[in-house]
């Protein structure tokens, strides 16, 4: 399963540009497996070394154990989305679909049967007879994710798929991408910008930067245990703080001394040492407020703060406090306010030490 499909070393530069460097990955069958990094990353070129479009200058792809790297696109059992749908305007939706087939010389009851299985699938029954132009963005990404699906590739790669669709639309997409896979079972490998669509669509990340994989976990993990400060700052939102280990706690914990707020347990790792200095990771919706001057529990990992600013966003509020030499970020539900917030006034934060961990840079 785990040797479906190998990276192995990949790398490629353009001129002096090292744009992949060396990279490795496993992805299992029926994987939604995605690549994700900033632009210029790395992501998009390693997707087309997969599809055939570029070759490395290093390194091997293997498929089910073949060797596929110097395959030209057109003979292997890979089709790719792109985000521009790249649909035939003077098709309709049927014959757009129909298309790679037709390439194909397949029978004509075949390629009528195939395409009417394609648009129940993703629900186009009724534009079958419709040119491109006549379609809404998500019916034409529906269109060309049909078209590459009908000649049954074993992966199916998605370039920016849902990047030219507004903010309902892409959350609507998302959930018919992920349906539409489990009803499928290819494996799909999905390169975005979009923290939020890797996260809520697949079972594994690559996060990426500069051309290197910086880790490659399960979403979850990514979000609670990223493995440097790239990672955590581009998986979510994150507050970043300075300290220094005082001492190593039972249970993976340590008491370290963070700076312009004083002790605080956090989570921490075995190569820490008393004395070190140590950058600790907070995410947002962590930090919990009370009243001024309340302490709930152990003094520990509490500290005042003055509201800088409040933002409502109606099913959460942003948060900038300042404590100390701190700035902290904070995402709050309306309905977990239990007193009235407002610029300028004191309250109190806290978190619990297993939402405070020790990172690297």
């Amino acid at each position: 399963m785990q040797d479906f499909l190998v990276i192995d070393q990949i790398t490629k530069s353009f001129g002096a540009l090292r744009a992949v460097d060396a990279v490795s990955l496993n992805i299992a069958q029926g994987e939604v497996f995605s690549l994700l990094g900033p632009s210029g990353c790395g992501k998009t070129t390693l997707l087309r070394m997969l599809a055939g479009f570029e070759r490395p200058d290093h390194g091997r792809i293997l498929l089910r154990g073949t060797d596929i790297t110097d395959l030209p696109p057109e003979q292997r059992p890979v089709n790719t989305v792109f985000q521009n749908y790249a649909l035939f305007p003077h098709l309709s939706v049927s014959e757009n679909i129909a298309f790679g087939l037709q390439m194909q010389r397949r029978s004509k009851p075949e390629i009528r049967s195939a395409v009417e299985r394609m648009l129940a699938l993703v629900r186009l029954e009724e534009q079958a007879g419709k040119s491109p132009g006549q379609l809404s963005g998500g019916q034409k990404q529906r269109v060309a994710i049909a078209r590459a699906l009908i000649n049954e590739p074993q992966v199916l790669l998605l370039d920016e798929p849902l990047a030219a669709l507004d903010l309902k639309l892409r959350q609507h997409m998302l959930s018919e991408l992920t349906a539409l896979q489990r009803a499928v079972g290819t494996t799909f490998i999905y390169v975005t910008h979009d923290q939020g669509e890797a996260l809520s669509l697949s079972h594994r990340i690559a996060v990426m930067n500069q051309g290197r994989v910086e880790q490659l976990a399960a979403p979850g993990t990514l979000y609670e245990s990223p493995a440097n400060a790239f990672v955590a700052g581009f998986i979510g939102d994150a507050n970043f703080l300075r300290g220094t280990v005082l001492q190593l706690l039972p249970d993976g914990q340590a008491q370290v001394q963070i700076e312009g707020l004083g002790p605080s347990i956090v989570s921490g790792h075995a190569e820490l040492k008393p004395g070190t200095t140590v950058r600790i990771m907070v995410r947002p919706e962590s930090l919990h407020l009370s009243a001024p001057h309340q302490v709930a529990g152990d003094s520990m990992n509490n500290f005042t703060a003055v509201v800088e600013e409040l933002i409502y966003f109606g099913p959460h509020q942003r948060l900038r406090l300042r404590a100390g030499s701190q700035i902290l970020h904070v995402q709050q539900s309306p309905q977990d306010q239990t007193f009235t917030l407002k610029t300028g006034m004191d309250c109190s934060v806290r978190f619990a030490p297993g939402s405070a961990r020790v990172i690297g840079e």
